[in-house]
């Protein structure tokens, strides 16, 4: 049986249709999710620029990150738990 899903994601006001595997649904979207969060903070704070320079930036960002993990990779995964809650955590607070 194909466990495939049609899903559209939305990624700085623009839709895309993405056919993914189910178990994937979740990361998919939290990552449009964090991209959308990540362009919406440069959108408020340089108002003068437009959204490929948000999208460039919030690129670089995340991907400077995904390099600083790679580099610590040798982390327990203890630790990585640690900082996975602690973001949990912060943005269940930041939502009340």
């Amino acid at each position: 049986m194909d466990d495939k899903l049609s899903i559209r994601v939305n990624v700085a006001d623009r839709y895309y249709p993405l056919r993914i595997n189910r178990e994937d649904e979740e990361r998919i979207r939290k990552a449009a999710k964090m991209i959308n969060e990540k362009v919406l903070q440069y959108k408020q704070h340089y108002s003068d620029k437009d959204h490929q320079d948000f999208l460039g930036m919030a690129a670089l960002q995340f991907v400077i990150k995904l390099l600083e993990f790679e580099e610590k990779q040798d982390d327990s995964p203890i630790v990585e738990m640690a900082r996975e809650l602690d973001q949990q955590l912060t943005e269940i607070l930041e939502r009340e």
